[in-house]
């Protein structure tokens, strides 16, 4: 169990970092950005922006988010998980639950009302990690992801203390509503 661990260390995302990201992001489930889009996000957010690093100084995953909000309703004031990747031999040890937890967190002291999510339909394995987090389905945004083929993503979405009627995670049946990634 990773929580349990000594043998891994959680810090902030280094630029030096994108220099060593591959293996974790050599995955046909993650989203592979340009290096402009890494480094807008480390100087925008850099608080949402964590890395878990092998005693060897191995990469062995990532994450990375914002804060945001649409239009002037304070509730829909948000913490976002951009991207989530550890690599797959490192899988099944607690490593992203960690390091949502750290998200989760930042968005509590960023006083947000909930933490959203965006993840493939077929990533059943990803929905139930979500699930056992506490993320709920929000709404099915057909074709989110560009293919070949194209496919479904679902929003997921977990309240923070702040929404303390979980108003954030009820279902929505709207996949008009405009998307901020």
């Amino acid at each position: 169990n990773f929580e349990k661990s000594k043998m891994t260390t959680l810090r902030p995302f280094r630029c030096d970092d994108l220099f060593t990201y591959n293996n974790v992001n050599l995955d046909p489930l993650t989203e592979t950005y340009n290096l402009g889009f890494y480094f807008s996000y480390l100087s925008h957010w850099p608080e949402y922006f964590y890395a878990c690093e092998s005693p060897s100084g191995k990469l062995m995953g990532y994450i990375m988010g914002k804060s945001e909000a649409r239009g002037n309703n304070p509730r829909d004031w948000h913490g976002h998980v951009t991207a989530l990747s550890v690599e797959e031999r490192f899988r099944r040890l607690g490593i992203g639950a960690a390091l949502m937890k750290l998200l989760e967190d930042v968005s509590e002291q960023k006083n947000c009302f909930f933490v959203d999510l965006f993840v493939r339909v077929s990533n059943s394995i990803a929905v139930s990690v979500y699930k056992k987090l506490g993320y709920k389905v929000y709404r099915c945004i057909p074709n989110y992801y560009t293919g070949p083929p194209d496919e479904d993503a679902y929003d997921m979405r977990k309240a923070m203390s702040r929404d303390k009627e979980k108003l954030s995670e009820r279902p929505c049946n709207d996949s008009s509503t405009p998307i901020d990634d």
